[in-house]
């Protein structure tokens, strides 16, 4: 009798424990970046995982990120979708559209290892237009600026004093 109870209460842990969400193992930094006084993230501008050095964060044999292998981690903009799953450029007012990744609107994103080390990181953020209008800014990342998409509404709840998790990180540029 005693074998058949644990039996069932290792089974019964183990089928908990493989639930999985369609992120695990990964998780997202966001970034909303806007000039002073307005809500509008700025398009186009060169985003990269810079070391307290300066120098551009390579995801050598996938350390930090699991796609991208072997190159310079660089932020991606968020963009809408149809109801296809196909990139819409510009929505036309009749046709339904989502953001690709629902949890962030017009933002900067990067996908990340759950296990990366934000503390040691910064991120640039550069003008490359043809006349750049913002200053090159770089910020300092920390671990609660990670977007952890497979907890439960209970472990975000849980935080009740310090910074929120899953919030973008809100980045405000200065013009030349």
């Amino acid at each position: 009798m005693r074998y058949l109870l644990i039996f069932t209460l290792l089974f019964t842990f183990s089928a908990k424990a493989q639930q999985h969400c369609g992120y695990d193992f990964s998780s997202y930094i966001v970034l909303h970046i806007h000039e002073d006084g307005k809500s509008e993230n700025i398009p186009n501008l060169k985003v990269t995982l810079v070391d307290s050095l300066g120098n551009d964060i390579i995801n050598t044999n996938n350390k930090y990120s699991w796609n991208k292998k072997d190159q310079v981690m660089k932020f991606s903009e968020n963009y809408k979708i149809d109801s296809d799953g196909k990139k819409i450029e510009n929505t036309p007012e009749n046709q339904k559209a989502r953001w690709f990744f629902p949890f962030s609107k017009a933002t900067y994103l990067l996908s990340v290892t759950n296990d990366f080390p934000a503390d040691n990181m910064r991120v640039k953020i550069e003008d490359v237009s043809v006349k750049p209008q913002y200053e090159t800014e770089i910020i300092q990342l920390y671990a609660f600026n990670m977007y952890i998409l497979c907890t439960t509404q209970a472990q975000q709840k849980a935080q009740q004093f310090g910074p929120r998790a899953n919030k973008p990180v809100n980045v405000v540029l200065k013009k030349k």
